[in-house]
């Protein structure tokens, strides 16, 4: 690794994440934008507004959406320790609408599939989002949706191995 590497590397380790994984690994490869993602990173998924629990029901529409299996394997397990139903992440990863959803998932997944979808929330899912959590709030899961979809992005081009070489979960749409 080159010195900017490092430095980067270092700061993501001292971080939240604890150590360089997922899409780090690629994306080492220009530090600086590592570095400038690592930071948006760390605000979506550890500050913010959106309860845990929320934010990675949208990492999983996300994940799902472009078929990310390394986000997927990471980000399920969050989702259920973070007490999001097991019926609901089953009924995601095969790409159905989850059954049994508090009206606070429902409006979240609805408004996440439609941000994927046609890459904006009708009026309706955006109010129902403001409402619940403000405008700074909605625009927050507008910027989640989009990180994750980087993400995933970069792992389905890097094409590194799943942890504990896993074999993918998620069947192709």
């Amino acid at each position: 690794m080159t010195a900017e590497q490092r430095e980067v590397a270092a700061e993501i380790t001292a971080g939240p994440r604890g150590e360089v994984r997922g899409p780090f690994i690629a994306l080492l490869h220009n530090p600086e934008l590592a570095r400038r993602l690592q930071r948006l990173g760390e605000h979506l998924r550890w500050e913010g507004r959106l309860p845990p629990r929320l934010k990675e029901l949208a990492v999983l529409v996300t994940a799902r959406r472009w078929t990310c299996q390394h986000e997927w394997v990471m980000h399920s397990k969050l989702a259920l320790e973070g007490g999001l139903a097991r019926e609901t992440v089953a009924a995601i990863a095969a790409d159905r609408e989850p059954p049994n959803l508090s009206e606070e998932e429902r409006a979240l997944y609805t408004f996440c599939r439609e941000v994927h979808a046609t890459g904006r929330a009708s009026d309706a899912a955006f109010a129902a989002i403001e409402g619940r959590f403000g405008l700074d709030g909605a625009l927050e899961l507008i910027a989640l949706n989009g990180y994750y979809t980087l993400m995933a992005m970069v792992l389905n081009t890097a094409g590194l191995p799943l942890p504990g070489n896993a074999e993918p979960p998620l069947k192709a749409p």
